[in-house]
């Protein structure tokens, strides 16, 4: 039974549908204890790897590697962990959206509950300033407007009505005035009411956004599964090959114990730990830096991934505008015109329009229409607004969407009033020639994206108030005209987005003709609008067909703007999304990469997405494309190094079984090399600098492989190169006589120079042999300390020497290690040039300049 507006339900009609329908929350997603998480995060191979080559190391007796893979691991474990957990944290701060208290009508009494004792079929109470409990619809009104831009992103109040007989089970949605019903999570922005609930929990509006959140995947970051893929690969085969030389080696030399020796060393020259290294250190760091910039990154990966975005879908409201109102343009029944602006002075012949309209909006004002109209006033210094309020106030009704106010001054009486302008038009009886040019200068302000607002006066004869507005007389005063003005960074983020090779794409739930204005001042390609009402009789494939031509969506409902995204996703695009309100969580946490904005935004998009704009300044999100794709250029630098660097140490290591050679190196010289590969990765590469073409070249296709058969044959012939080098200067010492601990330092030294070629091989794409020399890196600089002060130790040091079983070597012999170097240097810078030729021919669509990169 419903209750009636004077007793509301009984105290045990509301126990028992609070027993029926649950509490007013959103339920809690099936959670997964910390230690459950754990154990998963455990079960990855790239997780495993870096456990197993702590342990290596530990047995070894290596302490510091030890840990230092060890810590890395336990890192990684409670990056997982928090990221599993994100969901749970949305589903929290939705929660937090609900009134902690509401105002209902039990037992014919007002009486304070809290917010998850509401239930349906409930009375509640809404004063300005409120936040709504539940979905209801209301009963009595008073002037009430609501501010829904949490679920529909608009950021004007909306005004609302009494429901008619019929309205109360009415398909409804949020968005748009005159309509009965009021939403949870949305604010009383002015006025009051009584509204019977409807639903409550997860069947309100909020609640379906929250339950579309629990059901949603994040995007697993690609980076993530292409690493793990190709060290499964590379400890898989590094395994083999190390079982391999130890049984080899016992079975052919019978010493069991040095044959455990060599696989030991083998198996550390194959074990690519340095992957996983390379890519958190990498998104770590990159993470810090954008924090530089005003920029929150919730999930690292998404930085790297920002740069290959290919598609920026973007929300109108407080992301590309300010999300404030403005008065900003002027019209006079005359004809006469005025558009405003800075250092634009305002003729006498508007005073009263602009006064009019102030005196017909609220005396304190809440809403960005009333506040932007009593700030105009305030600017003209000969406009003075009587003190008070009005003496009788008519407010907005289905049936006339405009509201008056009726001030006294002494005996004197007037009515300011302001509305829809066919409202005021029918209040003011215009017809032909007046209605004529009053529709088509509203039109004109319309299609420039501004909201227009009819303004008109009447005077009433006396106190006996009429029952309606109808009742008076009203003349025209004029139109005028509000915007939300562009931010004035966004035309140049866009245009930058554009040279970048990103689609930008407007997704608001505004009309068409506001949308497609505020498009054109942003700088967002000409195409095609298309609206919430046609996206509804699309399905998925038509929907892929029009995705090509269509710049604006406009009139978009949440679930739309997932579909959206989904729909981009599936055309084989990365998805970039940004947003503020609740009603983009879900197409945020859906994108690749979701933006919240962080000032404005509310605490569920902030939490779905996955990098904050602090500043919500729409230009960092270029520069943040800028250092994701920097990120990926020095990740790729980093990996060639890797793949390269490994070729001579493996090389060296099998080389002697071959040859029945004693063994040059063993885990101890390995563990000596890992210094210097380690740093190298994880300090010089993170710190290059952006390629020239960074901003101009397009995306890289979403396809295409980090580990790049290119990228990798590259490689490895910088490695085969190096380990060629050192293996002819190896057979000719051995062949000359040089002592084997002569020998195995030599060839030491000689790596250690042939590994700084590689580094400053790979610095940079370009063939330029001058920059690869002295690119500003101050990591680089360090790094080539610490390798010269290790260098002159075990030169200088007789302790070090015997513990690495070297031999004293003449200083012509360090010299022909230096020079090995130096030729390697030349040689692969010379190659460069051949090799982007041949790369470019292979595969034409290649990323220009990047040798490593086709």
């Amino acid at each position: 039974m419903k209750p009636t507006v004077g007793t509301g339900l009984s105290s045990v009609d509301a126990a028992s549908r609070l027993a029926l329908d649950g509490p007013n929350e959103l339920p809690r997603a099936g959670q997964r204890s910390t230690w459950r998480i754990a154990l998963d995060v455990l079960r990855e191979p790239m997780l495993a790897l870096l456990l197993l080559g702590g342990l290596a190391y530990l047995l070894l007796g290596d302490l510091t590697e030890a840990l230092i893979l060890l810590g890395f691991a336990t890192f990684s474990v409670g990056v997982t962990v928090v990221q599993e957990a994100r969901t749970e944290h949305v589903l929290e701060a939705l929660r937090d959206l609900s009134a902690p208290r509401a105002l209902v009508i039990r037992d014919g009494a007002r009486l304070q509950v809290a917010g998850r004792d509401v239930v349906r079929d409930d009375l509640i109470v809404l004063e300005q300033g409120d936040r709504i409990a539940a979905d209801a619809v209301l009963v009595e009104a008073s002037d009430l407007q609501t501010d829904e831009s949490l679920l529909t992103g608009e950021s004007l109040p909306v005004g609302k009505i009494v429901a008619g007989e019929a309205e109360s089970d009415a398909a409804h949605r949020p968005g748009g005035d005159g309509q009965p019903y009021v939403y949870s999570g949305s604010l009383v922005a002015r006025g009051g009411g009584i509204a019977r609930v409807l639903a409550t929990g997860p069947r309100s509006e909020i609640g379906r956004i929250g339950q579309s959140l629990a059901t949603l995947d994040t995007e697993a970051p690609r980076l993530s599964r292409e690493t793990t893929r190709i060290v499964t690969w590379c400890a898989i085969g590094g395994g083999a090959v190390a079982l391999s030389v130890v049984l080899l080696y016992g079975l052919l030399r019978g010493g069991w114990i040095e044959a455990v020796l060599a696989g030991i060393a083998i198996g550390m020259s194959m074990l690519p730990e340095e992957f996983p290294v390379v890519l958190t250190v990498f998104l770590a760091m990159g993470a810090w830096r954008i924090g530089k910039i005003g920029v929150l990154t919730r999930r690292a990966a998404a930085i790297e991934t920002l740069g290959s975005a290919t598609v920026l879908c973007t929300d109108k409201t407080g992301t590309l505008t300010e999300n404030r109102m403005w008065l900003a343009e002027l019209w006079l029944p005359t004809g006469e015109t005025l558009k405003l602006g800075a250092g634009v002075a305002v003729p006498e012949s508007y005073y009263l329009l602009i006064e009019t309209a102030a005196l017909a909006s609220a005396a304190v004002p809440t809403d960005p229409m009333d506040i932007a109209l009593h700030g105009a006033r305030a600017e003209m210094p000969d406009i003075a607004l009587p003190a008070g309020a009005p003496v009788h106030v008519y407010a907005l009704r289905p049936e006339l969407l405009a509201m008056s106010n009726v001030w006294a001054d002494g005996d004197t009486l007037a009515t300011s009033a302001k509305g829809a302008p066919e409202a005021i038009a029918a209040l003011c009886h215009l017809t032909g020639d007046a209605l004529a040019a009053m529709t088509a200068a509203v039109e004109a302000m319309a299609v420039r994206g501004v909201r227009v607002l009819a303004v008109a006066t009447a005077t009433p004869l006396d106190r006996d108030w009429a029952e309606t507005q109808d009742d008076y007389a009203y003349t025209l005063t004029g139109l005028v005209g509000l915007a939300d003005p562009i931010r004035a960074s966004v035309p140049a983020a866009v245009a930058e987005c554009r040279s970048a090779g990103i689609r930008v794409v407007m997704i608001t739930g505004d009309y068409a003709a506001t949308a497609r204005s505020i498009a054109t001042q942003a700088g967002i390609d000409d195409g095609d609008v298309l609206t919430g009402d046609d996206l509804a009789t699309l399905d998925d494939a038509a929907l892929t067909a029009r995705l090509k031509s269509v710049t604006v969506f406009a009139r978009i409902m949440p679930q739309q703007k997932l579909r959206i995204v989904q729909a981009f996703k599936a055309a084989g695009e990365v998805v970039a999304m940004t947003g503020d309100g609740v009603n983009d969580a879900p197409s945020l946490k859906a994108a690749h990469i979701g933006i919240a904005m962080g000032k404005r935004g509310t605490d569920v998009a902030r939490e779905a997405a996955a990098i904050v704009l602090l500043d919500d300044d729409f230009g960092s999100i270029v520069q943040s494309v800028r250092l994701g794709r920097r990120i990926y250029d020095n990740i790729r630098k980093a990996m060639a190094f890797i793949f390269a660097v490994h070729v001579p140490i493996a090389g060296l290591a099998l080389l002697p079984l071959f040859f029945g050679m004693p063994l040059l190196f063993g885990p101890i010289h390995i563990a000596l090399l890992e210094m210097v590969i380690d740093p190298v990765c994880a300090l010089v590469f993170e710190a290059e600098r952006d390629e020239g073409d960074i901003m101009t070249r397009p995306p890289r296709d979403p396809a295409e492989p980090l580990f790049a058969v290119s990228m990798i044959v590259w490689s490895v012939f910088q490695g085969g190169l190096a380990f060629a080098m050192l293996a002819s200067v190896f057979f000719v010492e051995t062949w000359s006589g040089m002592p084997e601990a002569e020998l195995r330092a030599l060839i030491f030294f000689a790596l250690i120079a042939e590994i700084v070629a590689l580094i400053l091989v790979n610095r940079s794409f370009s063939a330029a042999l001058g920059e690869a020399l002295l690119r500003h890196n101050a990591a680089l600089r360090y790094v080539g300390v610490a390798i010269a002060g290790v260098t002159a130790l075990i030169l200088f040091l007789p302790q070090a020497q015997a513990l690495l079983k070297f031999g004293s070597i003449a200083w012509s012999d360090m010299v022909l290690a230096v020079g090995l170097g130096v030729v390697l240097l030349v040689l692969l810078e010379g190659c460069k040039p051949l090799v982007r030729w041949l790369l470019a021919r292979a595969a034409p669509a290649s990323q220009p300049g990047s040798v490593t990169a086709a």
